[in-house]
């Protein structure tokens, strides 16, 4: 794999730690700043809204310069937000900070995705955007646990400079590893925008916000469910991330490499189990082994549809992939806000800490079905090609013999 992969994934591995890390230190942020924990929950909320909104913003405004560069932008600009978070002097100057530190995270990870896919060969793309997301993986076993431990050791503001550090050395190995790659001649915004007119792109993304979302419809209530309904201590809490973290690690990997092989196969199989798999945790909530043993399969199934989902955009982009592959990234925030929001539902009417499951096996089960839509829909299309090309005169006859339709 090229150099220019481990510099997309620095920057990754620096976005997924100041994305995630928050969650661990709000207690601390929300008491430093004398604002109520919910209060201080507005720093995750207005971060994910950013990425929604700076996904196709910040790809948009960058679609004038090379991609080289605007990865270069985009990584100054999450440096910036970090080093303001961390100096702010009150609670809103902060969440500017954040909001700012989020418009780089679409842009990148969507622009990565195309640079990571054009520096190999054509059968290794999807491993390729693997390795990039790989940064963003191990970002939940070792950033945000570690970021956690400084930011209630050493005081949270340390651990805001230190995930600006990453980005700085992120930045850097982007100019130095990732080639110039100018886009590509002709290309505009309005071939960018023309994208959203494919369906399969629109599948492709819906498939995003309802799988993902499946995900995350268990793993925002886990904390409660774990120590509630599985017995186990708040302490515990921590290492059943790490275990979801590194499910995370293996399912990126995995979908990467058969991806590459069988797509859409590689998508049914991982989504259809966790489907399964999430229905069954609400009963293997119950027992501790059990739900250690789940939790780390969530974390693997859900990450196992990532690269998929996110070549799969770019395949049906082709020609002017920039802007749907930053959007797509934007997607996946936008079912764990979804899927948050109905986990908190089922849980408000009384439904139990297990009944956000339900929902997120109900979620995987319709991305499931909109996969098997969109293959039918491509067989469709392909076949009726075949059908136009074998019922036309050859040409040497086409004025003399009727055209023949079988």
């Amino acid at each position: 794999m090229p150099l220019a992969l481990l510099a997309l994934a620095i920057g990754a591995f620096g976005i997924g730690t100041t994305e995630f890390v928050i969650m661990g230190l709000l207690p601390e942020v929300a008491s430093d700043f004398g604002v109520s924990v919910p209060t201080a929950g507005y720093l995750v909320t207005g971060y994910a809204l950013g990425v929604v909104a700076g996904a196709p913003l910040m790809t948009v405004l960058g679609t004038r310069i090379s991609r080289k560069n605007m990865l270069m932008l985009l990584m100054g600009l999450f440096v910036i937000g970090n080093v303001v978070s961390a100096l702010a002097p009150v609670f809103g100057v902060m969440l500017v900070g954040r909001i700012v530190a989020s418009l780089a995270h679409g842009a990148f990870f969507g622009i990565g995705s195309v640079v990571a896919a054009e520096v190999v060969a054509p059968e290794k793309k999807a491993g390729a955007i693997a390795m990039m997301f790989t940064g963003l993986t191990v970002a939940n076993v070792v950033g945000v646990p570690l970021g956690t431990f400084v930011g209630q050791s050493a005081g949270w503001r340390v651990t805001f400079f230190i995930v600006a550090g990453l980005g700085v050395l992120g930045l850097l190995g982007i100019a130095k590893l990732v080639p110039d790659m100018p886009r590509p001649e002709g290309v505009h915004l309005r071939h960018e925008l023309g994208a959203f007119r494919n369906v399969q792109v629109l599948l492709a993304m819906a498939m995003t916000v309802l799988g993902f979302g499946g995900v995350f419809a268990a793993i925002t209530y886990i904390a409660p469910m774990m120590t509630d309904v599985t017995g186990f201590a708040d302490s515990s809490v921590t290492w059943l991330l790490v275990l979801f973290g590194l499910g995370m690690v293996v399912g990126n990997l995995t979908g990467g490499k058969f991806a590459d092989r069988a797509l859409m196969p590689m998508l049914y199989t991982a989504l259809g189990s966790l489907a399964v798999v999430l229905a069954l945790f609400t009963l293997t909530a119950h027992n501790k082994a059990l739900a250690a043993v789940t939790i780390f399969l969530i974390g693997a199934l859900g990450f196992a549809t990532v690269p998929p989902l996110q070549k799969r955009v770019l395949d049906q982009a082709a020609g002017a992939p920039t802007l749907a592959s930053a959007v797509n990234i934007g997607a996946f925030n936008l079912g764990n806000a979804l899927s948050a929001w109905l986990g908190g539902i089922v849980i408000a009417r009384g439904l139990g800490y297990t009944a956000p499951n339900w929902v997120g096996a109900a979620l995987a089960a319709a991305a499931l079905l909109l996969a098997v839509v969109s293959s039918a829909l491509e067989r469709g299309a392909g076949h009726r090609a075949r059908s136009d090309t074998d019922t036309g005169p050859a040409p040497a006859e086409a004025e003399h013999v009727p055209a023949v339709h079988r």
